[in-house]
């Protein structure tokens, strides 16, 4: 026996008891420090013109996604591809924003569109990523009474390949071309 009155092998469990659930807390801990602790700096905000007017000095420096349409008329081409001006409406509220990437082809006035940024002290909505809301459907360009066969064609890569002819007994290939090996 020892001197506490236990035998030895009795001490190194309480030991080994106290050590795991010293250890799980430190786990614990540290995944919540992790999973609550810089949460704050990596969200990204979606709102509208409405919300993020309504959100006044506080949507200053956080990075936002704002969503809306590209109102008519407010499209201002800049110096180069890439310095564009327009301004984001959601029927009630408009914002205006400052974009230096270059344009996706769809942009255009009247489309709906997804910016990520930041907004500025000066009330401008700096972006860094222009995205464009559409559907994945395809429609033919201009009027509904397009010869399917002459759009096809405008399609790059295809020709107006002749077609083939069905092959008669007896009759010569055309010239040209080689003639087809026998099946066995």
């Amino acid at each position: 026996m020892s001197s506490a009155g236990m035998p030895p092998s009795a001490k190194k469990p309480r030991k080994t008891k106290w050590f795991a659930i010293g250890a799980l807390g430190v786990a614990a801990g540290a995944f919540l420090f992790i999973t609550f602790g810089g949460i704050g700096e990596n969200l990204v905000y979606y709102w509208g013109p409405k919300e993020l007017r309504a959100a006044g000095r506080k949507a200053v420096g956080a990075t936002i996604r704002l969503g809306g349409q590209v109102a008519p008329g407010s499209v201002k081409l800049g110096d180069g591809v890439s310095n564009l001006e327009f301004d984001v409406t959601d029927g009630t509220a408009t914002v205006h924003v400052l974009s230096r990437g270059v344009p996706p082809q769809l942009f255009r006035d009247r489309i709906g569109v997804v910016v990520e940024g930041t907004m500025t002290t000066d009330g401008a909505f700096e972006s860094r990523r222009l995205m464009v809301s559409h559907d994945n459907q395809y429609r033919a360009p201009g009027d509904r009474n397009v010869d399917i066969k002459t759009l096809m064609r405008s399609t790059q890569g295809l020709d107006d390949a002749p077609a083939p002819r069905p092959a008669v007994a007896g009759s010569s290939p055309p010239r040209g071309s080689q003639p087809e090996p026998e099946a066995r």
